[in-house]
């Protein structure tokens, strides 16, 4: 079966850690799908040192490895030559910059090669690649970049609540602006398109979400409900998607976290994220939707508080390795 790629995210981070420590804890072995981590050998052999131990080694082809820890086995892809002797925690140089944005273009282009089932990414440093000279602004927008899609949908999940988001990183004051009724329905299909196909979800339940207090209270306190988001929804109704709204954010959470629906489309960031994070801040998972791949992230950064500690919790990785496993199964 092909294998989930791995990438080892900024090497000074909590990235290289968590492949340990979830290797250690057994959890590659209860996955349908293999892995193959892709980063840099020598880091994490550093990474297994912080627990106290030392891997076994062994080299099978020109950049593909072994490491093997006690009965766990994990193979890796060493893409850089880092020095780790060179590397401060929380402190990624030019090098670290360059080697998180290699580790990615691997696994994209294993993916779109067919040689691999899906992305699960570690956390990177958006600021270090980009002065190493890869200019993007993170993982998604390169995702799409390269596999030729104009439009995603960003998807946080946990096991009580998906929330997929119509905007992403904007500030508060520019959301009504950047808001359309082709925006919102793309976001719609999108998401009940990954749902049915990915997630194995027949026929997918949305919820999507007033922009306004109280939906707009009538127009009272807003248009946005009435001119963008109803008409979007009877868009989406017209093709067959279940989708129903607007809804006020304020109490719509309440059931979508009970069941009622099996996604809530969210206008903005917070929107749908302070809640998604008041239940899932351990376990959630950040999903790309409406590529041709399977990527799945951790639902957090670097942690560089906690970097070479052995501290980081491995929750949302997992949930990102079980969330790729179904949804490659599934595809």
């Amino acid at each position: 079966m092909q294998p989930l790629l791995l990438t080892m995210g900024d090497p000074t981070g909590v990235g290289p850690e968590l492949i340990i420590k979830t290797l250690l804890a057994g959890h590659f072995a209860d996955l349908q799908h293999p892995v193959c981590a892709v980063g840099d050998i020598a880091v994490l052999n550093k990474a297994a040192a912080v627990f106290g131990l030392q891997p076994v080694i062994r080299q099978l082809a020109e950049d593909l490895f072994q490491l093997d820890l006690g009965s766990q086995r994990l193979q890796v892809r060493s893409v850089s030559q880092l020095s780790p002797r060179e590397l401060i925690y929380g402190h990624p140089n030019l090098a670290c910059g360059k080697a998180m944005a290699d580790y990615v273009e691997r696994a994209i282009a294993g993916c779109l090669n067919n040689e691999a089932a899906g992305i699960v990414t570690c956390p990177i440093n958006k600021a270090a690649i980009n002065a190493s000279g890869c200019h993007f602004p993170g993982h998604t927008e390169l995702l799409a970049e390269r596999c030729g899609v104009d439009k995603v949908v960003m998807m946080l999940a946990g096991p009580q609540l998906k929330v997929c988001l119509v905007t992403t990183h904007l500030a508060y004051a520019d959301v009504p602006a950047a808001l359309s009724q082709a925006e919102i329905l793309q976001t719609i299909r999108i998401t009940a398109t990954s749902l049915e196909k990915q997630f194995a979800v027949a026929k997918p339940r949305l919820a999507v979400l007033a922009l306004n207090p109280h939906a707009g209270e009538g127009g009272l306190f807003g248009g946005e409900e009435t001119r963008l988001i109803a008409p979007a929804i009877a868009a989406a109704q017209a093709e067959g998607i279940i989708a129903d709204g607007p809804h006020s954010a304020d109490t719509l959470f309440h059931f979508a976290a009970r069941g009622s629906h099996d996604a809530v489309i969210c206008m903005y960031h917070d929107q749908g994220l302070i809640p998604l994070k008041l239940l899932h801040f351990d376990d959630a998972v950040n999903v790309t939707l409406g590529l041709p791949i399977v990527r799945t992230s951790v639902d957090h950064g670097t942690a560089y508080n906690l970097a070479g500690q052995g501290k980081a919790s491995i929750a949302s990785l997992v949930a990102a390795l079980k969330m790729a496993d179904h949804m490659a199964l599934n595809r």
